[in-house]
């Protein structure tokens, strides 16, 4: 029976789109088949005892990436002979990398000392970022040369990691993040809820992501002084965590917005999903910031599973979780101005709102975490 280690350093409890990308796909395959290490960070011992996943917490987060520094050397060094200890007492036959750099290093140096074979997942932004050093760059490229697959979220993150001159598309595999439409379904509409939010009597605007600027929230904050005196009813609903929540709040209040945009950090699931149900609109107002690009966008497609309209920015892989034009739209969101100017103009389309019932359509017959489970065991050989 083949023994997968997944090694990586986002996963939950930590936040984000990859982390729960990971505990999606690999909690759906067989417990036999598979060992998580993953970093142990405040939470981890009360997530770990909700599942039954074989999973080794340790210390995998460091400043430096490369191997020039001495910070760099001792965490690769460190991480190295674990896993390397890991493969041999648990018998691991294929190593799975959260990213190319830092855990696709590892890896690499690992398959150097026992001849494990691994694979990567790329992101986008990860590899993006790297190009900006010359020193991860080059590990990059060896990493990827030394890879038997590069598995990209997105036929964006695909391209990335061939103009970027990392590898060649005949390694690359596209595996879109999915969803569980077990969980994210529709709902009729929940008064109480809404007015508990602050909802009532609002056409709600929601976005559900890290609060971090190539995510959008602060262009939109910033327009909506504007989008208002067109559309008084409009409320914007800010949902997640992050390095920009006091600068957030901040505009809000300087520009006198408090009737008309919340931030809410701390929903639990039952209520984020309730979000989803009883927003009238979701936006992703993602933009480039650098090298920061959005891989994918997996928000999009929990919110069309939702039977909600979508709007992401022209950045990134964003349009690759809907149907533009059917199951949501993609405008310049680079800045407040332009956002503003393009998100009326969606917002005034009369058939806009009947887009939700096509963008469930579309999760349930293409995003559906068991197709993509599905496909994985293809890739994986299992």
């Amino acid at each position: 029976m083949k023994k997968i280690l997944l090694l990586t350093e986002n996963f939950p409890p930590i936040e984000g789109g990859s982390g729960r990308w990971f505990w999606e796909l690999y909690s759906r395959l067989s417990k036999d088949n598979v060992l998580i290490m993953a970093h142990n960070v405040k939470g981890s011992a009360e997530f770990d005892s909700t599942h039954n996943l074989q999973i080794l917490r340790v210390p995998m987060n460091s400043s430096e990436w490369g191997l020039k520094s001495v910070t760099g050397l001792k965490f690769y060094w460190r991480m190295v002979k674990q896993v390397r200890h890991i493969v041999k007492e648990y018998g691991i036959d294929e190593i799975h990398c959260g990213r190319v750099i830092h855990e696709g290093v590892i890896a690499w140096l690992v398959k150097k000392l026992t001849g494990t074979p691994f694979l990567c997942y790329v992101h986008g932004e990860d590899v993006e970022t790297a190009a900006t050093s010359r020193e991860q760059a080059l590990l990059v490229k060896r990493v990827c040369a030394s890879s038997k697959m590069l598995i990209c979220n997105s036929k964006n993150s695909e391209k990335l990691v061939v103009n970027l001159g990392f590898s060649n598309s005949n390694k690359c595999v596209v595996l879109h993040p999915g969803v569980d439409t077990t969980r994210f379904v529709p709902a009729p509409v929940n008064n109480d809820f809404r007015q508990h939010m602050g909802w009532s009597g609002k056409r709600v605007l929601l976005t559900v992501g890290r609060l971090q600027r190539r995510k959008g929230q602060d262009f939109l904050i910033k327009a909506m002084p504007e989008l208002i005196t067109q559309f008084p009813d409009l409320y914007y609903a800010v949902v997640g965590r992050g390095e920009c929540e006091q600068e957030l709040k901040q505009s809000v209040i300087y520009n006198k917005l408090e009737a008309h945009v919340g931030i809410y950090t701390d929903l639990d699931d039952e209520a984020l999903i309730q979000c989803y149900q009883q927003c009238d609109v979701f936006i992703l107002p993602n933009r480039t910031i650098g090298n920061d690009i959005e891989g994918f966008g997996m928000v999009l497609v929990e919110a069309q599973a939702c039977a909600k309209p979508v709007i992401a920015g022209d950045s990134g892989g964003t349009a690759e979780t809907m149907i533009i034009g059917k199951t949501g739209e993609i405008i310049d969101c680079s800045s407040p101005q332009k956002l503003a100017s393009e998100l009326s103009k969606v917002l005034i389309n009369p058939d806009f709102e009947s887009y939700g019932d096509s963008g469930l359509s579309h999760v349930q017959q293409e995003l559906d975490w068991q197709a993509h489970v599905d496909k994985a065991r293809e890739l994986f050989a299992l």
